[in-house]
């Protein structure tokens, strides 16, 4: 059996969207493997009344439908009595930005994952209470939660030990040191009169290693000076 196992557990209307997500070459290794597991529980099973109604419309005006307390908080409660320590993340644009030391984080939680997946104009502000953190994978509008618990889901199921071929090349991918990942060459040689740097060909991994560092520092410094500056205002040792 593996050391390591990393559970996640997904409330959401529309499990049958992360089909694909879970045929794709790393989450279905992993989860083979034993590694990883997903659990989907559809909210609709704790809809009210006859026609399981999982939203209303808001108070105080306004279009769309917010989703209502009861399915989500009775969805949550349920996961959570059968599998405790689940750490509760809300899927919301208010949330925590979603980057690779959030994500680093997120992977520690060996208790596993509940990921709630919201949907149409948002949930009832009650149902915050009722988790441990929300997240956001950025400044823009989706029609609901599943596609940014697809996002965590890959993102830290990655990290899990023995999920990847070769884990190192974890440490060499854009914002594991904080940078992004500099230029990479394979086969031919020369493609269309464009030839592969000769350092890469030398056999020589010091001189390698020193061009990929200062490679991936030009290309922060060209398209994300923002991680520098922030490399440069973390506190060392």
């Amino acid at each position: 059996m593996p050391a390591f196992a990393m559970d996640f557990h997904v409330i959401t209307l529309f499990p049958q969207m992360f089909d694909s997500v879970l045929g794709c070459a790393l989450l279905r290794r992993a989860i083979s493997a034993g590694l990883v597991s997903i659990t989907f529980h559809p909210l609709r099973d704790h809809g009210l009344g006859r026609y399981r109604q999982v939203d209303d419309t808001p108070y105080g005006g306004g279009s769309g439908m917010v989703m209502r307390p009861e399915p989500l908080v009775n969805a949550i409660e349920a996961v959570t009595a059968k599998h405790p320590g689940l750490w509760r993340v809300l899927l919301t644009p208010q949330g925590d930005r979603l980057e690779q030391p959030l994500v680093n984080r997120l992977a520690q939680r060996r208790t596993g994952l509940l990921l709630v997946a919201g949907r149409y104009e948002g949930v009832d502000e009650r149902v915050r209470s009722w988790v441990d953190q929300e997240i956001s994978i950025g400044d823009y509008v989706l029609s609901g939660g599943e596609l940014a618990a697809m996002v965590v889901i890959e993102a830290v199921a990655r990290l899990v030990p023995g999920a990847l071929g070769n884990s190192e090349s974890l440490a060499e991918e854009s914002f594991s040191t904080g940078l992004l990942e500099g230029p990479q060459y394979t086969r031919p040689r020369e493609f269309r009169g464009v030839r592969v740097p000769e350092v890469l060909l030398s056999g020589d991994h010091a001189r390698i290693r020193a061009w990929r560092e200062s490679a991936a520092l030009k290309r922060t410094a060209e398209r994300r000076r923002d991680l520098l500056e922030r490399r440069d205002h973390t506190p060392r040792g």
